[in-house]
């Protein structure tokens, strides 16, 4: 059985299915083995697509108008296509880059296959990126990772102001020139430290304020 999924990413009528629709159709996809989403291709919670892939079964074929319709990034296009080679089930595409690829034929496999490369070598090259960056910093005394928000003065202060209960969060935060979400990151609503903070401060326990660390 053929099904075809459609996309446009905006949902305001500035786009609309119909070239892909007709395409599809072209392509022997009856209407009622249509699923459509109009979404934004970096979302996850498209529901059409859902749909679709829950829809598929062993011996079927997907036909897509082009491969951006279908993943949100290659590593996310590629997994997708993997699952369902594993499920039994074909991929078509009718045009755009990837016009040849059509997993239910030897050659069409061979082109997803140089695909599927492609993004492992991608994620190979992002990660040797990170690290020597981090190896770069590192030789200037730098160390990877997320920065701190707040220095060891700024912790205590907070912690001794969120243990005041007339203190307010707003006037707090206004203060350090933070977000609440920060200040919690680091101190809880009593005035406890939590776990970002004793990174800091480079204790293994709460200590009240003005106490040895």
């Amino acid at each position: 059985m053929n099904l075809g999924y459609a996309r446009i990413s905006k949902a305001d009528g500035s786009q609309a299915l119909d070239l892909q629709i007709d395409a599809l159709t072209a392509a022997n996809v009856a209407p009622d083995h249509l699923y459509k989403d109009k979404a934004s291709g970096k979302r996850e919670d498209r529901s059409g697509l859902e749909a679709c892939l829950k829809a598929l079964r062993k011996g079927d074929t997907l036909y897509i108008w082009k491969l951006d319709r279908l993943g949100r990034d290659l590593k996310h296009l590629v997994t997708t296509v993997r699952n369902l080679s594993e499920r039994g089930v074909g991929l078509c595409v009718l045009t755009g880059q990837g016009a040849n690829i059509d997993t239910t034929t030897s050659s069409g496999k061979l082109i997803f296959g140089i695909f599927a490369a492609l993004a492992e070598f991608e994620g190979d090259l992002i990660r040797e990126r990170t690290m020597a960056g981090l190896a770069a910093a590192r030789t200037r005394g730098r160390k990877g990772g997320r920065q701190f928000e707040l220095t060891k003065n700024q912790i205590r202060l907070a912690q001794s102001a969120m243990a005041n209960r007339d203190t307010s969060v707003a006037d707090l935060c206004r203060e350090l020139g933070i977000s609440r979400a920060t200040l919690y990151r680091y101190v809880r609503p009593a005035g406890q430290l939590r776990d970002h903070a004793r990174r800091v401060l480079k204790v293994e326990r709460d200590t009240p304020p003005g106490a040895s660390t």
